[in-house]
This record gives C-alpha cells, structure tokens and sequence, in this order.
C-alpha cells in the first residue's frame, strides 16, 4: 500500500523537491508512497485570496488565518482519512529517529507548512496537530522542515531503503543498548589515500572483533560530539544493571 503526503503550503511547486531524486524519487515513480502538495491560496474566500491578517494585540508581521488553514487541513482530512496532522513549527517536539519510525507506521501524514509570525492559535485547539520542530532555529517557512522529516519517516518504509541493515546500524538506530549513540566511522576502498590508511581491524576478516570496534567507536564519537548524548547513554546502561 502507497504511503501517502500531504503538504499544505503557500508554495506547492516546492514539493516533492529533494524527495523527487535518488531512492526517495525511485520509490515515488514504483508507486511506495505518492504526495499531494495543496495551496493553501486556493482556500481563500477573498479575490486577493488572502491567507493572512494583523495579529490582535498589535506587534510585527502577519498570522495565517484560521478559516484558511482549517479548509485546506479539512480538505486534506476528507482526501486521506486517518493521516496524521502535523505542523512543522520551532515551538514543536524534536524529531527524532524514534519519532519518524513511529510515524511511518500511520496510514499517511498531512503537514502544515507555516509562514510569516505563525498559524492562529485557535487551529491547534481545534484540530490538535501534532507540533514537531526540527531543531531549536527558525526558517523562513515550514517547507524545507517538511521536506526534512518526510524524509526521515519514508526511509522506514517497507521497501524503501532496501536493507534492512542499513538502518539497523544508523546513529539513534543501533539497537536497545546503543540506541542513544551516534554512528561509528566508516571506510571504504582505495586502502590507502593521501597518506591515510584504514584501521587493520576492519579488514581482520573477525566479525567480533569489527563489532567490538564499531562499538568503541560510536561510543567514542558520541562521548566528543554529544556530551549530552553520551549522559543519557550512561544512564540508561546503569538503570539497566
């Protein structure tokens, strides 16, 4: 079954974008997943098919309208029942590896992309989307957020990647006792480049030993990289025993 995208933008020639080449694009010409990109313009009650207005209260910039933005979700909800409603916003929940695999297991997504001060208030109370964020920065709109975390979520899709063992061994994927590390280094051929050669273990042909020294790696890497990750990973070892 194609995993469905909705994207609810000012700009639907955006879309699909970087999801239009390398395995994504494959994946959307087989048929895995589809998308819809609806212009939020189209939605509009006004022959200047406005999207936005003054904020109450006074201060900069403009608020995308409620009316709006909730005919164009309602629209997408009626096209693709059952997929989930998110908004793309720095106010949201980090995406994370956990989260995207989680997503991927709903029957599609709808995501709102933002623009200008932000969406009416009064759209999340009623519809409840779920907020993620994908860092604590701001962009000049939703859609390259969007594009970020479709990404993320279609690379969990049946079929998608192709190995499974491709994921398996991701930073934040590397299974319960690793899953809070970031991924080990890799090598691949020529053996010798610019002065630099490869580590002999890799191609010691001991499988254990290889392991033990991905292991170490990530470890290493994520104890320099991420001290915070590297907390977390200790904490989560001694409530383990």
């Amino acid at each position: 079954m194609s995993y469905s995208l909705t994207f609810l933008t000012l700009f639907p020639a955006m879309f699909p974008g970087t999801l239009g080449f390398s395995l994504p694009g494959k994946a959307l010409e087989e048929g895995l997943w589809n998308f819809t990109a609806l212009d939020m313009r189209d939605f509009a009650t006004d022959k200047h098919r406005c999207v936005d207005d003054t904020p109450y209260g006074g201060g900069a910039g403009m608020v995308m309208k409620p009316d709006v933005v909730g005919a164009a979700i309602e629209a997408a909800q009626a096209k693709t029942p059952g997929a989930r409603l998110i908004h793309l916003t720095p106010r949201g929940t980090p995406l994370t590896q956990r989260l995207a695999t989680e997503l991927a297991k709903e029957a599609g997504l709808i995501l709102l992309c933002g623009r200008f001060e932000g969406v009416d208030e009064r759209v999340y109370q009623h519809y409840q989307p779920l907020e993620v964020s994908l860092g604590d920065f701001v962009l000049f709109g939703g859609e390259v957020a969007a594009m970020a975390l479709a990404e993320s979520v279609l690379r969990h899709i049946p079929q998608m990647v192709g190995n499974d063992e491709t994921l398996a061994e991701e930073s934040f994927s590397l299974g319960k006792e690793r899953a809070l590390l970031l991924e080990y280094p890799h090598y691949t051929k020529p053996p010798f480049w610019k002065g630099l050669g490869i580590p002999e273990v890799l191609v010691s042909g001991h499988h254990e030993r290889i392991a033990q020294w991905r292991q170490e790696e990530a470890q290493r890497v994520t104890r320099q990289r991420r001290p915070d990750l590297w907390e977390q990973y200790n904490k989560q070892r001694d409530n383990e025993g």
